[in-house]
């Protein structure tokens, strides 16, 4: 492996930057750009750090700094590895990145240093794949998820289940080899007794990926309702920060305003959309079929209700009187939905919540004076994690490459249980057993490709 060198400290101005050397020939490069103060330094001290000089590309002084030498296998990469912690300008951390490249090393590939982890054994890609997530993480509780999955929980269960079909296997192959043998086989009952406890264990691990999944994307929250309910003051008021132009005159909004946000720990993409009503100009138009497709697409939906025109007669209303609203809850079919109750300072009903609203929450709420504001922000994040309040078993959730590893272990599972129960061959059933152990190894890497890895790595930053 050539020994390869990149900047691990992001891009700009800083107070340290860190340049780091990976391979056989770490040490030597770092030997020959790094000058110790020290006059009774003799050698690189295995994970000492040295105050000096370091050199440029020319051979001059170009800083003073901290150099380390950390030596395989027992680092991050499981190989050689050399830092030089400098100041984080970026001419001087350049400099320090262009003379360990004229000196032999290769610029670094993305994620090539968490690959070579991989290769070396010192993780698994479950593990690998963590790295990419915790740097990314937009909540806390995805950095947790992150987290134990980098120190292995997933894979060490992934590892134990396939070792489980491994061991089913061999005992069906015992069988099948030996038909003569007066050999103990395995009984159907029990065959499909042990396939059923894997499958369960397989869906427990599947149970938080949706929750997991949410928080680390972040869920998608759509604002839908009349011109003039107060959608755009609400998204202001949410953000904590004018965002989106709000005005007295309807259809100020005229297409779709997305922006992140917070709501108690949960990320959320927040989306403004034009109001819904009879379109006036073709540019209103468009942009009120782009709220719609919005709407659809929606992880939840906040129909926000313009309670100063509805008034008191309007809450005690047998339907809902306000036909966007109405639009906007047939175009959230199926999903969650929170009704908006806004302008609550102006108009707040003697009866509360409305009677049409039977069957979805709903929450009063002044964008203008921030009256209510918290309460909201509570229910509409657990609106949108909807069936996925609950909290992952143990914290272990998979990402979206390794449910889908796991879904297809399920289907396999499923398909040899019925073959059991039809009693098909065991020869026919060791087959089955062993597609569903190469699913698990893809989610841990004991099974892939060359080109499932590139896909995984190359989403990483470069120097991790």
């Amino acid at each position: 492996m050539p020994t390869i060198a990149a900047i691990a400290t992001p891009p700009g101005s800083g107070g340290i930057g860190i340049a780091r050397l990976c391979g056989p020939r770490a040490k030597e490069i770092l030997a020959r750009m790094f000058l110790p103060f020290s006059p009774h330094f003799e050698n690189f001290h295995p994970w000492m750090l040295y105050r000096g000089r370091v050199l440029d590309e020319n051979g001059d002084p170009l800083d003073d700094a901290l150099a380390v030498f950390m030596p395989g296998p027992r680092t991050y990469a499981g190989e050689d590895m050399a830092e030089i912690h400098c100041h984080g300008g970026p001419l001087i951390v350049q400099g320090v990145l262009g003379k360990m490249l004229s000196l032999g090393a290769r610029a670094a590939e993305r994620g090539e240093f968490s690959r070579r982890a991989f290769l070396n054994g010192r993780m698994d890609l479950s593990q690998a794949e963590a790295v990419a997530e915790m740097i990314a993480a937009p909540s806390r509780e995805a950095l947790q998820y992150g987290l134990n999955r980098l120190d292995g929980l997933l894979g060490r269960r992934v590892t134990a289940l396939r070792e489980e079909l491994d061991n089913l296997r061999a005992q069906v192959c015992l069988a099948v080899d030996f038909p003569e043998e007066d050999v103990e086989c395995l009984a159907r009952e029990d065959f499909a007794a042990a396939v059923e406890a894997v499958m369960k264990a397989v869906r427990t691990l599947l149970a938080g990926r949706k929750r997991a999944n949410l928080m680390q994307r972040g869920a998608a929250v759509v604002l839908a309702g009349a011109v003039n309910a107060g959608k755009s003051s609400l998204l202001n008021a949410l953000l904590g920060r004018n965002r989106a132009l709000v005005t007295e005159y309807p259809g100020t909004t005229r297409d779709f305003l997305e922006e992140l946000c917070d709501l108690d720990g949960l990320p959320v993409r927040l989306t403004d959309t034009a109001g819904l009503r009879e379109a006036v100009e073709p540019v209103e138009s468009l942009g009120m079929a782009a709220g719609r497709e919005k709407v659809r697409g929606a992880d939840a939906v906040a129909i926000v209700l313009d309670g100063e025109t509805l008034g008191e007669a309007g809450a005690k209303a047998e339907i809902c009187p306000d036909p966007a609203a109405r639009q906007a809850l047939e175009l959230a079919s199926g999903r969650p939905v929170l009704y908006v109750w806004n302008k609550c300072d102006v108009c707040m009903p003697s009866v509360f919540p409305p009677p049409w609203t039977t069957g979805h929450p709903c929450c009063a709420v002044s964008a203008l004076t921030g009256e209510r504001l918290e309460e909201l922000a509570r229910v509409l994040r657990t609106v949108a994690l909807g069936e996925e309040r609950r909290r992952a078993p143990d914290g272990v959730a998979p990402n979206l490459r390794q449910a889908a590893a796991l879904e297809d272990t399920l289907a396999d599972l499923r398909e040899l249980r019925e073959d059991i129960e039809a009693g098909q061959t065991y020869d026919c059933c060791a087959v089955r057993l062993e597609a569903a152990a190469d699913r698990l190894g893809e989610v841990t890497g004991a099974v892939g490709s060359a080109e499932m890895l590139n896909r995984i790595f190359e989403n990483f930053c470069i120097g991790k």
